[in-house]
């Protein structure tokens, strides 16, 4: 897809709202590695290109294993994730797959078992970001392949 709008350069005012959340989500409690695995993961699910090469990049960079993310659609069946990262990507593909209202009874109760309130909150706030990257990434058509580790911020 050609890149329709430079979202970045062009709509820097409006994208505040955005990097806010990403600073906020920079100090969270939960660990970065498992915030960027579920960006990634997030991504998947939105079939955003750009955010997958992004966060392909900077999970790598950061010493992730090309095995975990190689198998990260299917996570389910895989041995090489924590309970604590289980249970987050349950969250994740439940907000992001909003299809029947609340979110399950068994992922909220599995959730709260590995993630404070704080915590849970974060998580949300971080798939709730993610989704809208994706969304303006693939509205707008980013330049797929372009990202550099470490390129925003």
């Amino acid at each position: 897809m050609e890149q329709r709008i430079n979202i970045y350069e062009k709509g820097s005012g409006a994208m505040q709202a955005l990097y806010s959340l990403g600073s906020y989500l920079a100090k969270s409690p939960i660990e970065q590695s498992l915030l960027n695995l579920i960006y990634f993961r997030v991504s998947q699910v939105n079939g955003c290109a750009f955010c997958l090469d992004m966060h392909s990049k900077d999970l790598r960079a950061k010493g992730e294993t090309e095995q975990r993310l190689y198998v990260l659609d299917a996570w389910r069946e895989a041995p090489f994730y924590s309970e604590r990262e289980r249970s987050a990507l349950a969250w994740a593909e439940a907000l992001t797959r909003i299809s029947g209202g609340i979110v399950p009874d068994e992922i909220y109760n599995n959730a709260r078992k590995h993630f404070s309130e704080t915590e849970l909150i974060d998580l949300t706030l971080a798939v709730i970001t993610i989704n809208s990257y994706n969304r303006v990434n693939i509205a707008f058509g980013a330049a797929v392949g372009t990202y550099e580790v470490g390129q925003f911020g």
